[in-house]
């Protein structure tokens, strides 16, 4: 048996999906050469293997993850990039001109994924993206530069309640925020709950906190015509729309995920 075969045969012990596309992964990010190995590539497989038999995500070993057209750098600094999450950034795509410059927001950018996608699509379009998380923002800014899009996005280290941008400014606001439960944190996978930061998953007592805050100061800031993205948890589209409604937004559309869960809100002021 070789050693590709004694990989995949591990994973599949410690139940671990896919096995055989994750060993090829541990095998192409280790061993490029593969079949031939080096010592050094053979204990690097051994290592690597050993931590996702432990349910460490298998991005957060390699270090990217592949997200719409690109492949970005990820730690446990940021929440892994989601398929679900693509809708955000297919959304805006299809709202945005593809010539007339404008302005976009990401509030909780984390590894920028959602902005960078979408700054790849419209070359006109500026950016700024905000994160609490100043170890998040040295990933995303790692992101830009790796992209080439340094010249046309801004990253800011704050709490999106103590930034002080002025009215009307954006023509677009995205963002994916912490939506879920506390009382379901514990209940996550363990490549969940114990390796993407806390911070991006905690969404308060009801997983609605933070999208009460951003209804506080979205509309204050987004120009008249202009739209919000916001990602949302599962059964929590129709209750984010009403708390966006009470401050003046009006709903456009709430798009499916990849497993039809509505996951995308979007409104206009």
């Amino acid at each position: 048996m070789d050693i590709r075969e004694k990989m995949i045969q591990t994973l599949i012990s410690a139940k671990i999906p896919s096995p055989r596309l994750e060993a090829d992964r541990i095998l192409k990010s280790a061993a490029p050469q593969y079949p031939n190995l080096t010592e050094k590539e053979y204990q690097q497989i051994k290592d690597m293997l050993n931590r996702r038999c432990s349910h460490e995500p298998l991005d957060k070993i390699i270090g990217c993850r592949e997200f719409y057209k690109s492949v970005f750098k990820v730690s446990t600094a940021v929440l892994s990039p989601r398929p679900d999450t693509e809708i955000l950034v297919e959304s805006a795509l299809e709202i945005l001109p593809t010539e007339r410059p404008q302005q976009i927001l990401d509030l909780g950018t984390g590894s920028g994924c959602i902005l960078l996608s979408i700054l790849q699509e419209r070359p006109q379009i500026q950016g700024i993206g905000i994160d609490i998380s100043l170890a998040a923002l040295q990933i995303a800014q790692q992101n830009a530069q790796a992209q080439d899009l340094m010249t046309r996005v801004n990253f800011i280290n704050s709490n999106w309640k103590d930034l002080h941008f002025k009215a009307d400014t954006f023509d677009m606001i995205v963002s994916n925020p912490p939506y879920i439960p506390q009382e379901e944190i514990k209940t996550l996978d363990p490549e969940v709950k114990d390796y993407d930061p806390l911070i991006a998953l905690d969404g308060g007592t009801d997983g609605l906190k933070c999208y009460h805050e951003l209804a506080e100061i979205i509309p204050l800031w987004l120009k008249t015509g202009g739209h919000v993205l916001l990602e949302v948890g599962a059964g929590q589209a129709k209750t984010v729309t009403d708390i966006f409604r009470q401050r003046g937004l009006k709903l456009e559309a709430i798009k499916q995920d990849l497993a039809g869960i509505e996951r995308c809100v979007i409104m206009r002021k």
